[in-house]
């Protein structure tokens, strides 16, 4: 269906400062269940924004955050060099997790009490956003989660002091979780994926796993890693799940 993307919406964050999101929706009249979908490490980039317009189109809306809010002004995005990665990674270690955890419940609230939502919430993440949005699904509030190639759940290096309780964490899972990983993708090697299986099924959660020959960022239709025949595959899988438990 046709969508909306021209909307933007800063939202306060409790403890101080505001966040941005930016809105996909469909352009009809009506409620739409809701996917707070996480970015990389570099924003709102045009093949994030591409991947959230495919989500909206699909029926849903959506709400992808800038995550660096406190660091950058508003409608910040870094680069696919060098430079942007480095910022990007430096700011991914900078920022508490507490402050991540924040903007997660600011988020959810806003795209819940949104008029074109229904209130039922999923979420979404690419690689730092894949974490953030298996982070964001420990909100009771949150019915699934799509996580594609997650850093640091593994190795808990998130946040300032690259110590988070991601792992620790997992026993409160409700959501049904879809994970999707890489096996060439040298942030989340074989032991620590096998390492984070092992949490889900110590805790019993409900999810499901899907491991592909790609290498990191194989979602990202720009550059040389990138893979149209996994990414529709891919998204094929993580379509099905919102299907199933927002509707």
């Amino acid at each position: 269906m046709i969508i909306r993307s021209d909307e933007t919406a800063d939202v306060p964050v409790p403890g101080g400062g505001t966040i941005r999101l930016h809105l996909f929706r469909p352009a009809v009249e009506g409620r739409f269940p809701g996917i707070v979908f996480y970015s990389e490490i570099y924003q709102v980039t045009a093949p994030i924004r591409r991947l959230a317009a495919l989500l909206a189109g699909q029926g849903y809306c959506v709400a992808v955050p800038e995550i660096y809010h406190e660091y950058e002004p508003a409608g910040t995005v870094l680069a696919y060099d060098d430079q942007g990665t480095a910022r990007g990674n430096a700011l991914k270690i900078a920022k508490p997790v507490a402050a991540y955890d924040a903007d997660a419940r600011a988020s959810l609230a806003f795209l819940a009490s949104h008029p074109a939502c229904t209130g039922r919430l999923g979420t979404m993440g690419v690689c730092l956003g894949g974490h953030l949005a298996y982070r964001a699904a420990l909100d009771p509030s949150v019915s699934a989660a799509a996580c594609f190639y997650a850093t640091d759940i593994h190795s808990g290096s998130l946040g300032e002091g690259k110590a988070d309780d991601s792992l620790a964490r997992m026993a409160e899972l409700e959501a049904e979780t879809l994970f999707v990983w890489g096996r060439q993708d040298p942030h989340v090697p074989f032991a620590g994926r096998e390492r984070i299986r092992a949490r889900l099924e110590e805790v019993g959660a409900t999810y499901e796993w899907h491991e592909v020959n790609a290498a990191h960022a194989f979602l990202r239709d720009e550059g040389p890693r990138y893979d149209p025949a996994l990414f529709l595959q891919s998204i094929g899988w993580a379509l099905a799940l919102f299907q199933r438990r927002l509707g």
